[in-house]
């Protein structure tokens, strides 16, 4: 099904509909993590990939394979280990029966992909899944051979166990548009949860929007006005985050060795207009940007040894600018 309305309002009309039908259908399966699904449907809406951070047993793997299901697109997991090559995730030229080269498509090749445990593997498989994420296409033998779209990338990290791992460099952790914490669940919750999995229980999920949807919405993003004051009040913020600027604060010329690149004030802006539009509103004002702000600058700010002897979190960094 096609996007086919008369102007744009009745479209952002049709967005804040469907993702109140996903919520609902995601709550079926996905117990609490209200704010982890509404991020990472926001950034699937903003056509950027998400990283999410969390230890074992969140429900990392079931909350990707669920949001897949509802959204009537391909889904493939990729378990990172030390031992995985770049061929191994974007395919490679085998020798077929006819004794002539044929191409093998890796496990990039779907809508979305779930990069389990992105720092366990070494920086050359790293390069090769950025490369893919931010050209949308991979290239083998000198031939370009473009992913499907959607194409979207969700990868997660284990924020404790850092043993055998190698951390993703800054300016890889810059192609992922938010960076989402995930906590335990609530005892309440948790409750639920067990009810939930402990049983012969099936839940049968419906489809709720196809790819072809998915990439009208995307456009239709693009094409949703931000007020100029807004716009320069996204651009500010992460201004502000560069030490030794003009624009630097205080505490971020005292705790923050690196700040947000450009990159930074365009998710802000997307990801505004995103979080506007799935609430029904036809234009970002600066509450939309400060809603996504944390994800979108946590990742793209490096602490220096003063904040980390003084227990200063990124966080408390950007708490202070907001």
């Amino acid at each position: 099904m096609s996007l086919n309305f008369n102007n744009d309002q009745e479209a952002v009309d049709s967005l804040a509909g469907a993702y109140q039908k996903l919520r609902s259908e995601i709550g079926k399966v996905i117990i609490g993590q209200d704010e982890v699904v509404k991020t990472v449907l926001i950034s699937l809406f903003s056509n950027g990939h998400s990283l999410l951070v969390g230890v074992p047993g969140l429900a990392k793997t079931l909350l990707v394979s669920t949001i897949s299901e509802v959204l009537d697109l391909s889904f493939k997991r990729i378990q990172f280990t030390p031992d995985l090559m770049p061929s191994d995730i974007t395919g490679a030229e085998i020798l077929d029966e006819s004794r002539s080269f044929k191409f093998n498509k890796g496990p990039l090749f779907a809508n979305i992909v779930l990069a389990d445990e992105i720092n366990r593997t070494p920086p050359k498989t790293q390069a090769a899944l950025l490369e893919a994420m931010q050209e949308r296409s991979v290239t083998i033998s000198g031939v370009r051979h473009v992913l499907p779209k959607p194409f979207f990338v969700l990868a997660t990290q284990n924020p404790i166990e850092q043993e055998g791992t190698y951390p993703l460099p800054e300016a890889q952790l810059d192609r992922f548009m938010f960076n989402i914490p995930l906590d335990y669940p609530s005892y309440q919750e948790e409750i639920a949860v067990v009810k939930s999995t402990t049983t012969t229980n099936e839940v049968s999920l419906s489809n709720i929007v196809s790819a072809e949807e998915i990439l009208g919405y995307q456009q239709l993003i693009r094409k949703i006005p931000i007020a100029d004051n807004v716009l320069e009040y996204a651009v500010s913020l992460a201004s502000k985050t560069r030490p030794g600027t003009d624009m630097a604060t205080e505490a971020v010329n005292n705790y923050i060795s690196w700040g947000a690149g450009p990159r930074a004030s365009q998710f802000l802006v997307l990801g505004a207009k995103t979080h506007a539009a799935i609430n029904g509103k036809y234009s970002p004002d600066k509450e939309d940007v400060q809603a996504i702000a944390n994800y979108v600058l946590r990742h793209r700010i490096v602490r220096n040894y003063k904040a980390e002897a003084e227990g200063i979190t990124e966080e408390n960094v950007i708490g202070g600018l907001l």
